[in-house]
C-alpha cells in the first residue's frame, strides 16, 4: 500500500515538474534563448517581457494612432503598422519585436525576401488564430497538399477566357453607381458626395455578380457580417493571446460565433440552390461559383469518386467567404485611393482620361482595349505602392533556417512589412514617398531594377474595376 501512494505521489510530482518545465520554457526560457540567436546576428529589438512581449505597447500604439486625423500628405505607415514603424526606425532594417512569447523579425531585403516567398516549404504560412478561422480560411491559408487541390480546381475560374465574360458585371455596376451619382447631382451641377459607401457597394455588387450571380442587394447581408466580423477579429488580435479563451463565453466570442453560423447559413443556402439548378440543367457557370463547382465536380468524377479528391461543402463555402471579404476590402480601398490621389494630381488625372478616350471614345470599355492604357495602369501600379492592400505578410519557421548569410532559429516568426519596402528610400529613390506614376513608365521589373520590391497584388478585379471607373 505504501509503495503504491509513493508512486502515485512520485508520478505526480514528476508531472508537475514536466508541465513547469514546459511552462517555463514557453514564456521564459525559449524566448530569451531566440533572443540570444537573434542579437548574435546583428538584430535588434527590445529585450523580451514576460509572456506579453510587445504586445501592450502595440495595442497603446495603435490606439493613439487612431485617435487623431492625418494629414494626406502625411505617411501612413505610422498609423496603419505603428508598432512595426517604431521599430525599424529606433533600431534598423535588422529588427525585431516580440509577439508574445515569440520574436517576429523583419525582412526588408529584397534578395531575402525572393527566396523567403520562393522557399514555401521553409517559411510557412503561421499558424493561423483560431478566431481567424471565424472569418476566413480558403486557399489563402493552405498549404501543402490541400493548397494545390484547392489551387487546381480555383484555377479554371481565373484563366483570361472566364475573365474576359466578367467584364459586362463590371462595367453593369459602375455604370448604375454612376448612374446615382448623376441623379443625386441633379439640375445644380454639383454637390457634396462621400464615395466610400458607394464604393464599396460597388465592389460587393461586382463580386456578387461575377462570382455568384446575384445582385449586391442579395448579398448586402454576408457584406455586413463578414465586416463586422474582420472588425471584431482585429480587437481580438490586438490584445493578449490566451490559450482556451475563445471558448468562454465573453460577448466578443459569442458574436463572433453568432457571425460565423449566419454566414455559413446564407452561402449554404446559395450553394445548396446552384446544386440544384446544376442537378436540373439550369445552372449558370460562367461565375466563379458555377466554375468553381463545374470544375470540383469534374475533379471528383476524374478520380473516380476519390474520398478527399474534391472539396467538400465546407471548402466550398470558406473559398466563398474569402471571395466575399478578400475582394471586396481590397478592391474597394485600391479604388478610393486611385480617386483620392487623382483628385490630388490633376495632372495625373488628365493623362488617364485623355488615354481612356482615346482608345475607347464613347464606347463600351473592352477587356482588349483595357491592355492598352498605359497611363491607367502606371496609375494604378502607383497606388498599389502607396497604399498597398495588404500591409504586412508574415511567415514561420518551424525547423532552423539559412537566409542568405543569416540562420533563423525554429520558432521565429518572419514579417515582410510591404508598406516599408514600398516607401523605401533605397529601393526606389529619393522620391519614394512622393506619388509619381512615371516610375513604372517602363513597367515594373524596370522600376524595381529586377528586384522584388513591389508586390504587385491588386488583382485582375480591381485593375478593371478602375479603368471602367475612369
Amino acid at each position: 500500500m505504501d509503495i503504491s501512494v509513493a508512486a502515485i505521489f512520485t508520478l505526480v510530482a514528476v508531472t508537475v515538474v514536466m508541465v513547469g518545465w514546459r511552462i517555463l520554457n514557453w514564456v521564459w526560457v525559449r524566448p530569451k534563448y531566440l533572443e540570444r540567436r537573434l542579437r548574435e546576428q546583428g538584430f535588434a529589438g527590445n529585450p523580451y517581457r514576460l509572456f506579453s512581449g510587445d504586445l501592450k505597447e502595440s495595442s497603446m500604439m495603435s490606439k493613439q494612432a487612431n485617435s487623431k486625423p492625418i494629414n494626406l500628405s502625411d505617411d501612413i505607415s505610422p498609423r496603419v503598422v505603428p508598432i512595426v514603424h517604431h521599430t525599424v526606425e529606433k533600431y534598423g532594417k535588422n529588427s525585431f519585436m516580440w509577439f508574445g512569447p515569440r520574436p517576429r523579425v523583419h525582412i526588408m531585403d529584397p534578395e531575402q525576401i525572393k527566396d523567403i516567398l520562393n522557399k514555401m516549404g521553409d517559411f510557412r504560412k503561421p499558424r493561423i488564430n483560431p478566431l481567424s478561422k471565424l472569418l476566413s480560411l480558403g486557399v489563402v491559408a493552405y498549404e501543402d497538399e490541400k493548397w494545390a487541390k484547392h489551387r487546381k480546381i480555383l484555377n479554371p475560374a481565373f484563366r483570361i477566357e472566364k475573365l474576359k465574360g466578367m467584364l459586362h458585371p463590371f462595367y453593369q455596376s459602375c455604370n448604375d453607381m454612376i448612374s446615382q451619382w448623376e441623379r443625386l447631382i441633379g439640375e445644380e451641377g454639383s454637390c457634396e458626395l462621400d464615395v466610400w459607401p458607394y464604393i464599396e457597394n460597388l465592389s460587393g455588387d461586382v463580386i456578387s455578380r461575377s462570382a455568384f450571380g446575384s445582385s449586391y442587394i442579395e448579398g448586402k447581408r454576408i457584406f455586413q457580417l463578414q465586416k463586422e466580423q474582420a472588425q471584431l477579429l482585429m480587437k481580438a488580435t490586438q490584445s493578449v493571446y490566451i490559450p482556451g479563451w475563445r471558448f468562454l463565453p465573453t460577448k466578443m466570442n459569442k458574436r463572433m460565433k453568432e457571425i460565423h453560423t449566419e454566414v455559413r447559413t446564407l452561402l449554404k443556402g446559395i450553394i445548396n440552390k446552384r446544386e440544384r439548378e446544376m442537378k436540373a440543367g439550369n445552372a449558370v457557370n460562367d461565375d466563379l461559383l458555377g466554375i468553381l463547382m463545374e470544375s470540383n465536380s469534374k475533379e471528383l468524377r476524374e478520380s473516380g469518386n476519390e474520398k478527399n479528391a474534391a472539396m467538400s461543402i465546407t471548402d466550398v463555402i470558406e473559398e466563398c467567404k474569402l471571395f466575399y471579404f478578400a475582394g471586396q476590402e481590397t478592391t474597394s480601398v485600391l479604388l478610393v485611393w486611385t480617386m483620392v490621389l487623382l483628385s490630388k494630381y490633376p495632372n495625373w488625372q488628365v493623362r488617364a482620361r485623355e488615354e481612356v478616350l482615346q482608345v475607347f471614345g464613347k464606347n463600351k470599355p473592352d477587356f482588349d482595349g483595357l491592355n492598352h492604357l498605359k497611363v491607367v495602369t502606371m496609375i494604378l501600379h502607383e497606388v498599389l505602392r502607396f497604399y498597398p492592400p495588404v500591409t504586412l505578410l508574415n511567415r514561420g519557421v518551424e525547423k532552423e533556417t539559412k537566409l542568405g548569410n543569416l540562420i533563423i532559429p525554429a520558432g521565429v516568426i518572419i514579417c515582410l512589412p510591404t508598406i516599408l519596402v514600398h516607401r523605401d528610400c533605397e529601393l526606389w529613390g529619393d522620391n519614394a514617398k512622393e506619388f509619381d506614376p512615371e516610375r513604372f513608365s517602363e513597367g515594373v521589373s524596370k522600376a524595381t531594377k529586377g528586384q522584388l520590391s513591389f508586390f504587385h497584388s491588386e488583382g485582375v478585379l480591381g485593375y478593371a474595376l478602375d479603368k471602367t471607373l475612369l
